[in-house]
């Protein structure tokens, strides 16, 4: 299986003390992270639950991260794209808000393969629920205990069942190729093991996958540029 992760940010006040909180779960492990600012927003904690998690997996990597921030999952899959074309200016020509993480969460997104859900917050999907509960305890300062073990021991059900879409969430498309750049030379792939191959080790290779043939000659202009 790949990765899949859970993430969620709290700030108490907006802006005031905030956490955040993930859980990361591999196929035989459950690894549950979080931290704590002293004042922060709550835009600015789910971003740093996204970024902590991915800073923290190895490169070459397929995962599904869920969260209940539409503004993260926006952001990363579409806005970013206008912001960095357009200096880090939004349309109305005004300054980004918290650029400094949105540059982070692009660099932390370089080199794996991401698919983002998201969630509706609140609705019973025990992993989402579990991000809360850290989120919070941290933005309080109120001590919890971080599991960090075996997945059969772990005591919440986070299957990926339990991870119900929100209805305004597009549902998951299946890869139509995966594209890779490695020293200036483009290459087009048909399976992520392909892709992996020739990429794996290359800290200056670039790769994504596409969804679709026209989605998968924006990509060739976009590294070609």
């Amino acid at each position: 299986m790949n990765t899949v992760i859970f993430t969620d940010g709290s700030a108490r006040g907006n802006p005031g003390p905030g956490g955040w909180g993930a859980v990361i779960i591999e196929e035989d492990s459950v690894m549950e992270v979080g931290g704590r600012e002293e004042h922060t927003t709550n835009n600015r904690m789910e971003l740093t639950a996204v970024i902590s998690v991915l800073e923290s997996i190895p490169n070459e990597r397929e995962m599904t991260i869920y969260t209940d921030s539409a503004y993260v999952v926006s952001g990363i899959t579409r806005w970013v794209i206008g912001w960095k074309k357009n200096k880090w200016k939004t349309s109305q020509k005004e300054k980004v808000l918290n650029k400094d993480l949105w540059e982070k969460l692009v660099e932390a997104t370089t080199h794996k393969v991401i698919d983002w859900k998201l969630i509706k917050g609140h609705s019973g999907t025990a992993g989402n629920e579990r991000c809360d509960v850290i989120a919070t305890s941290f933005a309080d300062k109120v001590p919890i205990v971080l599991y960090n073990g075996s997945r059969n021991r772990y005591g919440i059900d986070v299957s990926i069942k339990e991870a119900k879409s929100s209805k305004k969430s597009k549902p998951k498309r299946k890869a139509y190729s995966y594209i890779s750049m490695v020293d200036g030379e483009i290459k087009v792939h048909k399976t992520w093991e392909e892709c992996k191959a020739r990429v794996h080790g290359v800290s200056s290779a670039k790769y994504k996958k596409s969804t679709s043939p026209a989605d998968e000659e924006e990509i060739i202009k976009e590294f070609a540029e």
